[in-house]
């Protein structure tokens, strides 16, 4: 069994560090969220007093942070007191699970290995339920040496891991597959809301749409519609789930990725705008589903 420090113990990091317990690894926790850290060690964590606490002494450190100034400041750089890439023990393997920009992550990985340290990124899809579940799909980006070092801790966590490619590759693909959601889930809303203002059970729609060109994943396992789908955030409220605000970050990343190699997002600018508007109404905390109720005039 292996010695983990967690780092970043939220809707996400959390499920996902008690899950590496439940596998029998012995995981060191930290979070700037006492309340976090608190119901980590109730799932069998050890504390850390900081992040470069949490970083000694492991085989394995792994990460669960919320945007790419957190990455670059919790990792540093060698000879940067208190950082990550500092204070780990040589030798020990470094697995970022955040969503970030493609920069970040390449630069990042470039400070590890030149501390000598192995490293992958690993940003998730699958949402509050699948890090509960420990069914995740790991998009992983890295050395293929590191990766295959990685991909049994991974497995915890995710059903599916995918290597992608180098460094990057995995943030890259996975702000791809979240753009298409968000526009698809715009779509659906769109087409529920509408057939509900004409009169007709959006049941029916979804029902012929599944079968039929119009289907989707946004549509058939996370309608936004309420009591379409079992288990749905429709159906609790729009509780997440996966957040607007991590839907707005994640559109707002992909822009600024097509941005940087020229090509042009019009529907992926689209759906950016839609969820920063969705945040702007004060429902970024709610799930990303709940965009329906921008379309909805009743």
């Amino acid at each position: 069994m292996a010695r983990i420090g967690f780092i970043g113990l939220g809707n996400m990091g959390g499920p996902m560090a008690a899950n590496l317990v439940k596998a029998g690894h012995t995981v060191t926790a930290f979070d700037l969220s006492d309340a976090a850290v608190s119901a980590a060690v109730a799932a069998g964590c050890q504390k850390a007093e900081s992040a470069a606490a949490c970083a000694k002494g492991q085989d394995v450190i792994m990460t669960m942070l919320p945007a790419g100034p957190h990455v670059r400041a919790v990792y540093g750089a060698k000879g940067e007191q208190g950082s990550v890439i500092d204070s780990a023990d040589s030798g020990t393997l470094l697995i970022d699970c955040s969503t970030i920009d493609v920069a970040s992550a390449r630069s990042v990985a470039a400070n590890a290995e030149e501390r000598g340290l192995e490293m992958v990124e690993a940003p998730v899809t699958g949402g509050v339920p699948g890090a509960v579940a420990g069914t995740l799909t790991m998009i992983v980006g890295g050395p293929k040496a590191a990766f295959e070092k990685a991909k049994p801790f991974l497995e915890i966590v995710g059903g599916k891991v995918v290597h992608c490619g180098e460094a990057g590759a995995g943030q890259a693909v996975k702000i791809c597959n979240n753009m298409m959601l968000a526009i698809t889930m715009i779509g659906v809303a769109e087409g529920m809301t509408l057939i509900r203002a004409l009169g007709i059970d959006p049941a029916i729609l979804k029902e012929v749409s599944t079968a039929g060109s119009g289907n989707s994943w946004a549509l058939t396992n996370y309608n936004p519609e309420p009591g379409l789908t079992e288990g749905a955030p429709a159906g609790n409220g729009y509780k997440p789930g996966f957040a607007g605000a991590m839907m707005a970050k994640d559109t707002a990343l992909a822009i600024e990725a097509g941005t940087s190699v020229g090509v042009p997002l019009p529907l992926g600018g689209a759906a950016a705008q839609m969820f920063r508007l969705y945040c702007q109404a004060g429902m970024g905390g709610d799930d990303m589903s709940g965009i329906i109720r921008m379309l909805k005039t009743k």
